[in-house]
């Protein structure tokens, strides 16, 4: 009689399954490495262009005001999501107190980080719409250290509306945070896929935007409408706003198509451009599942360090323009 053979994907215990998914993600990460630098001029990053060196962000001796930093792209799927929640972790790592803030409905961020939106008591709606309720009634701890969370359902999805007939309607998100900046140092507000109501207040109160970008030829279309709304709140409701940068998400260095978009984002945006790149790993959906940031879930994983890189870059980019990072 034959012996029962084990395959790698039949763990014998759950200690044994968390050390083959391990193995599985530091295989990735070699893997991927390896298809980087066949595509890569040397001595240049994903972007073609030289990679800085990054330094170890100073320790503050005091915190806030906070900086408010808009996630935004009206295209859906591209990693506003895991960008604000991933980013929030690795800037929380590097000693700033960071809040992030859920202002879409279908309350992704809140999920992404193991909060049930419907069991919820208070959330951003809340804030909005109730005189009597304030952000440290809302306020959620999440399993970071440093880093909290306003949270959202699908409630908000009707403060959109009945906004509308709010006098200085988009500054009504402004106002309701305004009293916890002392607090923190970083706000990050994760913005619904569109440009409606509830986008502009996010970016009225605002000192800027971060755009995180998929390296496909659609989400390219979108970005010349997303500017021109930048550029219209930046004239008439926030004089302040400014473009952080773009974020290459999703990369992938095996197809051509996404190496020439990567590319054609650099052309078109120059310096806006971060130099990090964030790879596309079936590791982040994992961490999503498991309601989990990834520099958590599987913190030596390619995705942890790309947004601990992009936590550098950020506040680097922040400490040469000036106070606030």
């Amino acid at each position: 009689m034959a012996a029962t053979q084990t395959t790698p994907g039949m763990a014998q215990s759950p200690h044994a399954a968390v050390e083959y998914r391990r193995e599985q993600g530091a295989r990735e990460h070699r893997a991927t490495e390896s298809r980087l630098s066949e595509h890569r001029v040397p001595g240049t990053g994903p972007t073609g262009r030289p990679m800085p060196v990054l330094p170890e962000p100073e320790p503050l001796t005091t915190h806030g005001p906070a900086r408010i930093v808009a996630v935004c792209n009206q295209k859906g799927g591209v990693g506003k999501t895991t960008t604000t929640i991933n980013l929030g972790a690795a800037l929380a790592e590097c000693g700033r107190r960071v809040l992030l803030v859920d202002f879409d409905p279908q309350g992704a961020l809140s999920v992404g980080l193991g909060i049930h939106p419907l069991q919820l008591d208070y959330t951003v709606y809340n804030l909005l719409m109730e005189r009597g309720v304030t952000a440290t009634d809302v306020v959620l701890k999440t399993g970071v250290d440093g880093m909290d969370l306003l949270p959202s359902n699908i409630d908000l999805s009707g403060a959109e509306v009945q906004l509308v007939h709010e006098v200085g309607r988009e500054y009504v998100l402004g106002g309701v945070l305004e009293p916890v900046l002392p607090e923190y140092d970083i706000l990050l507000i994760d913005c619904q896929p569109s440009l409606g109501l509830l986008t502009v207040n996010a970016l009225a109160c605002a000192d800027g935007v971060l755009v995180p970008l998929e390296c496909e030829y659609f989400a390219m279309r979108g970005v010349a409408l997303l500017m021109e709304t930048i550029d219209k709140v930046t004239r008439r409701l926030n004089h302040k706003l400014a473009i952080e940068g773009l974020v290459a998400t999703m990369y992938d260095s095996r197809t051509l198509h996404s190496r020439e978009v990567l590319s054609s984002i650099v052309d078109g945006f120059g310096d806006a451009v971060f130099h990090t790149v964030i790879n596309r790993t079936v590791r982040f959906p994992d961490a999503t599942v498991a309601g989990e940031p990834i520099t958590r879930f599987d913190s030596a994983s390619m995705g942890a360090s790309a947004y601990r890189d992009l936590a550098k870059e950020v506040l680097e980019r922040w400490r040469r323009s000036g106070p606030g990072g």
